[in-house]
């Protein structure tokens, strides 16, 4: 069994918060609570899992993502990233429940993207995400207003992340905007500023800024300087009318807060360790660490990066622990650390554990319907526009 100390990191009293162990209502969800790492579930938990799920049979579609613990990922029937996951549920309309392990904007889109007769259940409610919080309705509704006063509404494309609320994908489908994942956030961008001819087009890009710029300035060729960020916390977003004429690329002010914790001290300091070690970073990281990594790259980039690694060679990756200890344990025969000394799982993602797993699996056995994320029509209808036009994306 692979273990923390195998992949070269430190467990500190500020190690993310698990499920259960503590709350500080005071820090940003996700970022610096104070917890323990997760102990695994009690054994007779498995058995109950097994025979819920055999109980069920094709009736239900379990999805597990990427950087879901093992002990949960081992009952999942595909895994992969969140949208890979929803087209997934989408491709099995005989399944009557689509159960998401993942956090609650992916079980969003799987009922988006499902018929009304399935029924997609989260097995546990407080499975969020901080950047997807990190952008309301009333404040995407509010910048869309400080653009409009500005002049500037009418010739900026919405881009947004996949990893946004339903609301936001809607509001995007309402302004003609496009989603987009870390793997086609270029294509998306491309797309976007080909809406608005003339040359005079801007971005609005939901609600991680760190994807927005890298993908700006590494991809297409912008300079920093055509890039501001708009922070819903101040008036009129910090920026002032001539700023947001000006720029290219506004970038919200919310980030990942496991992909924002990596800094270029970790990238120094690894390397110092690690002689020849190559690092390898998500998108999702800020400017300065993408910059100095050598290679970057979507979730499934990773994976696959890795996958075809020769033997022997030595990586620091810089994306959740989760997946790095699955990977580091999938290849023996390669050298695979965390890019950060410090322990870094995703929080909300570790709510969905074992007993929430099992409770959810029993209920649906039962023939009841546990913490079923149902988006309401309208904002359905708008969302889908967007998600369609990423589908079409050339």
């Amino acid at each position: 069994m692979t273990t923390a100390q195998d992949l070269d990191v430190t467990p500190t009293p500020l190690a993310l918060l698990l499920l259960g162990r503590a709350a500080d209502p005071a820090s940003e969800r996700g970022v610096d609570c104070p917890g323990d790492l997760p102990a695994p579930s009690d054994p007779g938990l498995v058995e109950r899992a097994r025979a819920a799920r055999e109980r069920l049979g094709e009736k239900a579609f379990v999805l597990g993502h990427h950087y879901q613990r093992d002990e949960v990922i081992q009952f999942a029937d595909v895994t992969g990233d969140s949208f890979k996951l929803a087209q997934q549920a989408a491709a099995r309309p005989e399944a009557e429940y689509i159960v998401f392990c993942g956090v609650h904007f992916m079980a969003e889109s799987a009922d988006i993207l499902t018929s009304d007769a399935q029924a997609v259940v989260l097995p546990d409610l407080a499975a969020g995400c901080s950047m997807a919080d990190m952008a309301t309705a009333e404040q995407v509704a509010e910048c869309w207003d400080v653009l409009t006063e500005a002049g500037v509404a009418d010739v900026t494309v919405p881009v947004s992340y996949m990893n946004s609320s339903a609301d936001i994908k809607a509001f995007t489908g309402r302004h003609g905007g496009t989603i987009c994942t870390s793997s086609n956030a270029r294509r998306a961008l491309d797309w976007a500023f080909a809406q608005r001819a003339g040359g005079s087009g801007k971005v609005l890009f939901l609600p991680d800024q760190h994807l927005g710029r890298n993908t700006a300035i590494r991809d297409l060729g912008l300079a920093p300087g055509d890039c501001v960020v708009y922070n819903p916390h101040r008036p009129n977003g910090g920026l002032t009318a001539e700023q947001l004429r000006a720029a290219k690329m506004i970038l919200w002010r919310g980030h990942c807060s496991v992909h924002g914790r990596f800094s270029l001290d970790s990238v120094d300091e690894v390397r110092a360790r690690i002689p020849g070690v190559n690092v390898l970073v998500h998108p999702e990281c800020k400017h300065e660490v993408v910059a100095a990594a050598d290679q970057v790259g979507s979730t499934e980039h990773i994976i696959r990066a890795l996958d075809a690694a020769p033997a022997g060679s030595k990586w620091a990756v810089g994306t959740e622990l989760n997946l790095v200890r699955r990977l580091a344990k999938q290849h023996p025969d390669k050298e695979i650390v965390f890019l950060d000394r410090t322990v870094c799982f995703c929080s909300t993602m570790n709510r969905i554990d074992l007993p929430h797993l099992v409770w959810a699996l029993e209920s649906l056995a039962d023939g009841k319907v546990v913490n079923r994320i149902e988006v309401d029509k309208e904002t359905e209808h708008f969302a889908k526009l967007a998600l369609e036009r990423m589908l079409a994306l050339p």
